[in-house]
């Protein structure tokens, strides 16, 4: 895993990248949550979606409610950048709707985009 830091108002947003997945049960969610805070100081992190078991998209196996609450209770924001064109389910389309219109986590194109949309936050 290596985490880079991104300066932006506010805060520092730590970027996370890794050849292998992260993030496939929730205690790896609090593992990346608890390096990141310890290693770069950060509660805002940026991650691709390749780095998520693909069990986080099925939302009827309910990983990504359980992770993405985890996120929530430790204030961490966080953005999983990346094409999610790919899940057509209209479930997940409005899962991502309803994350995306809130303040914790969001589900963006880009690394750019989500750095700009974690640098307003407080």
């Amino acid at each position: 895993m290596h985490i880079t830091k991104v300066e932006a108002a506010g805060g520092n947003i730590a970027v996370v990248s890794s050849s292998e997945k992260l993030i496939v049960d929730v205690q790896s969610a609090l593992d990346l949550m608890a390096t990141v805070h310890y290693e770069a100081g950060c509660d805002r992190i940026v991650i691709n979606k390749s780095l998520l078991s693909e069990s986080f998209f099925d939302l009827k196996t309910r990983l990504a409610g359980e992770i993405l609450q985890k996120f929530i209770n430790y204030r961490v924001k966080v953005a999983i950048i990346g094409d999610f064109s790919a899940f057509s389910s209209k479930s997940f389309q409005d899962f991502i709707y309803e994350c995306n219109r809130g303040s914790d986590i969001y589900f963006l194109p880009t690394e750019q985009q989500a750095i700009e949309k974690l640098s307003i936050l407080k």
